[in-house]
């Protein structure tokens, strides 16, 4: 098994270096500044993969955080009416429309970078409920004394279709919480509720957590996450390049690893 982890790691490393120098040969003769702005499913995978990028590549990648949909000062739609300057976006496929819609963005530049799916967890050493139905999911939920869900794409899912296909919207409106300006997975983890709903790319990553799983299939909403160049970009020809590197194949397993599904074949 070590020998096969080991193996996996060096074909991988193999694979980026190619990609890394496939860049390089890319690369313009000046060093650009990309400013970008992501949500947070994606969040863990670009971290990964930014600092690789600016080291084949030899340009640097200005970054920003923020949900994809909402009102909270910092989500994205809420910093785009503010002014503020980008060069790429990456959110949720509906996130990113609006903002086309809009005229925020440049049009048929959207390019989908993974597939996301709603996760639920619980804080480490505590039981873990039944979701494997969709009687025993709602079941769940109307058993959980406090729920926390987020403020963005997933949230809205749950709170507008989820909870009332279910038939529970009034009960959650009691102990159901919608999380803002934070990731649901922290709240969990101080103990604030008992069950965190959100993407699982966003929950994997606190150790103070338990992964119960994800929701049923009748019930679960995959999300693509998208890039989109935006609208007076003086930086396009770099920020595609940073695109490209995103759904290479060569950094697939990396995407999967963050807990999304890359959405290139």
């Amino acid at each position: 098994m070590k020998l096969m982890n080991l193996i996996t790691r060096r074909g991988l490393l193999a694979s980026l270096l190619l990609a890394c120098a496939s860049l390089a040969t890319q690369t313009a003769a000046h060093a650009a500044e990309i400013r970008v702005i992501t949500s947070g499913a994606f969040t863990e995978a670009y971290k990964k993969l930014v600092p690789i990028y600016e080291a084949a590549s030899g340009h640097k990648v200005i970054s920003a955080f923020g949900a994809s949909i909402g009102n909270a000062p910092d989500s994205i739609p809420s910093r785009f009416a503010r002014g503020e300057k980008f060069d790429l976006v990456i959110l949720s496929e509906g996130g990113l429309e609006a903002l086309m819609k809009e005229g925020k963005l440049v049009p048929g530049s959207r390019v989908d970078l993974a597939r996301s799916q709603i996760g639920v967890a619980v804080r480490k050493g505590t039981p873990h409920p039944d979701i494997s139905t969709v009687e025993a999911l709602k079941q769940t939920l109307l058993n959980a004394k406090s729920v926390a869900y987020s403020a963005s794409a997933s949230g809205t899912y749950l709170s507008t279709e989820l909870f009332p296909k279910l038939g529970i919207a009034e009960p959650m409106q009691k102990t159901a919480k919608r999380i803002m300006s934070e990731r649901v997975g922290a709240v969990v983890a101080r103990g604030d509720a008992e069950l965190g709903f959100q993407q699982v790319s966003e929950l994997i990553y606190f150790k103070e957590l338990d992964l119960v799983g994800t929701l049923p299939d009748a019930v679960q909403q995959t999300i693509f996450f998208s890039a989109g160049l935006v609208q007076g970009s003086t930086e396009k020809e770099a920020a595609n390049q940073l695109v490209r590197f995103f759904i290479s194949p060569a950094v697939a397993e990396l995407v999967r690893s963050t807990g999304l599904d890359p959405a290139s074949k």
